[in-house]
């Protein structure tokens, strides 16, 4: 298995440094090849959103549809890949940013209450709490 850090996905996504997107894209290709499985942390799907919204300005249902995408590739290995679908769906359609999603689904797993936060972007959001 070989870990990918968040830089790997940003350049394959955003293609804004063609010599090293087609070196991920080459990674890609040797892993399917050899059927080497590709970690992708939770982390690396936080961070990857917040580098695409906050750095790049991508609009969130863009960044759903990579994050979908890359969830669905062939080897791509996530730690919990339904609490991972669930949060980009929420994202998809809700305030918050996707990590607030993911620590919700996390919270869940955990059979946790609500989760508890400042962010007044997700009062009224299923799962959290404001205080």
């Amino acid at each position: 298995m070989i870990a990918l850090d968040t830089n790997l996905l940003v350049r394959l996504i955003v293609q804004d440094d063609e010599a090293q997107a087609r070196a991920v894209e080459r990674l890609f290709i040797k892993a399917r090849r050899d059927q080497t499985p590709l970690f992708v942390s939770d982390v690396v799907l936080c961070e990857l959103a917040w580098v695409l919204v906050r750095r790049l300005k991508i609009n969130r249902a863009d960044i759903a549809d990579a994050l979908d995408h890359i969830l669905r590739t062939e080897l791509v290995v996530v730690a919990d890949a339904a609490a991972a679908s669930r949060a980009v769906a929420a994202y998809r359609n809700g305030r918050g940013d996707f990590a607030d999603y993911l620590i919700r689904e996390h919270a869940l797993l955990a059979e946790a209450g609500d989760v508890v936060t400042f962010d007044r972007t997700l009062k009224g959001e299923s799962g959290f709490r404001v205080l």
